[in-house]
């Protein structure tokens, strides 16, 4: 599952380091480029409701099975597009078929979990996306610029063969949630908790999309001398202590560590906006985002596990559609204020909604981010 995660978190990310490759590529404009991660989270936030409602009744192994041969297909379209429409249409398969590893990856990895231990299964479990951030993307960004960009899509295909071929040796199968047990998709949003955990997704991958996605033109603004794979791995490896630190402590501290990871995030950004062409305080800024947003996916999944109980699949799908849509705001949004105002407004808009998410978790006290009996009584 954590091999999983790696696959879809460098097949979204990819664009992001390759935006001057792509764009000369295609013939499209960086601007243009960044909508192949736009386009990525269309596709999810299209597909993960009713893709997740609709399978949440059938065994879990043939249906990460088939979401993950998704990626071998739209990979391989992606490296073969002619031009730009063909390239945005697999992106948008793949963020399809991501919608769906999305939405049940958290529930899959508690079922096939002691109780006692699932926010750390869980946090396992999500380990592939800081090991994607800190290593993967990186070096994909590099071998993109060496050996082009259509070859690090290639290899993402040929990686999700062989994740396929794991998976059908040796994952645990689980099965789906009974018939009796579901709550209607209308009233699941309506479970107390949901809510709050959602607004708090949406601002926190909002911030970091917008930053993230539109990354090569902030580093030229600022002028801090930094090369983008460089900055993506000190973002990465510091993702790693993030995911280090939740999987120790989900379980006990999910507000505080909630709390903490937007803090340190806002900090970043703050120091992003302030800073000037420092590259210290350039770097010091991206480690703090990078141990924010290592542990975020786990502390959210878990969040949101721990309100929707039984239906946690469909609270994850949610969450997946909620998510992408910021993904997809970001890439947009960001793509119009790169062309009319700069990439120099990046970080203090990330700020601004960061300060809001404080506030939701902050206030969000009966339900939203409060660990569940389960965890409590350990």
């Amino acid at each position: 599952m954590a091999a999983t995660a790696f696959v879809v978190i460098m097949t979204e990310t990819l664009p992001a380091g390759l935006l001057r490759q792509i764009s000369e590529g295609l013939d499209i404009s960086e601007a243009a480029a960044g909508q192949l991660i736009s386009a990525y989270a269309l596709g999810a936030v299209v597909c993960a409701i009713p893709a997740i409602t609709l399978t949440r009744g059938h065994r879990r192994k043939p249906i990460l099975t088939i979401a993950v041969i998704g990626f071998v297909v739209a990979n391989t379209m992606t490296a073969l597009a002619p031009d730009f429409a063909v390239a945005l249409g697999a992106r948008f398969v793949a963020g399809a078929f991501s919608g769906i590893l999305w939405g049940m990856l958290a529930g899959y990895a508690r079922k096939v979990s002691p109780p006692a231990l699932a926010g750390t299964a869980l946090t396992i479990a999500m380990a592939g996306t800081p090991v994607a951030f800190a290593v993967g993307t990186p070096l994909a960004t590099l071998l993109g610029t060496a050996a082009g960009w259509r070859v690090t899509f290639a290899i993402m295909s040929i990686a999700a063969v062989a994740l396929v071929v794991w998976i059908v040796a040796a994952v645990p199968d689980a099965p789906g949630q009974d018939r009796t047990a579901r709550t209607p998709l209308r009233r699941v949003i309506l479970i107390p908790g949901v809510g709050s955990v959602l607004a708090v997704v949406l601002g926190w991958f909002l911030a970091h999309n917008l930053l993230y996605t539109y990354i090569s033109p902030t580093i030229e603004h600022l002028g801090v001398g930094i090369r983008v794979d460089v900055a993506l791995a000190i973002f990465g490896v510091a993702s790693l202590a993030g995911i280090g630190a939740t999987g120790a402590l989900v379980d006990r501290m999910l507000r505080r560590l909630a709390l903490a990871g937007l803090v340190a995030f806002a900090a970043g950004t703050a120091i992003l906006t302030f800073s000037g062409s420092d590259p210290v305080l350039f770097v010091v800024a991206v480690l703090l985002w990078g141990i924010s947003f290592g542990g975020a996916a786990s502390l959210l999944q878990t969040a949101l596990a721990d309100a929707a109980g039984p239906d946690a699949d469909v609270a994850n799908s949610m969450l997946t559609t909620v998510a992408n849509a910021a993904i997809f705001g970001g890439g947009a949004l960001g793509g119009i204020a790169l062309g009319v105002s700069g990439a120099g407004s990046f970080p203090l808009t990330a700020l601004a909604i960061l300060v809001a998410t404080i506030t939701v978790v902050a206030f969000a006290r009966s339900h939203g981010f409060v660990p569940s009996r389960r965890d409590a009584t350990r």
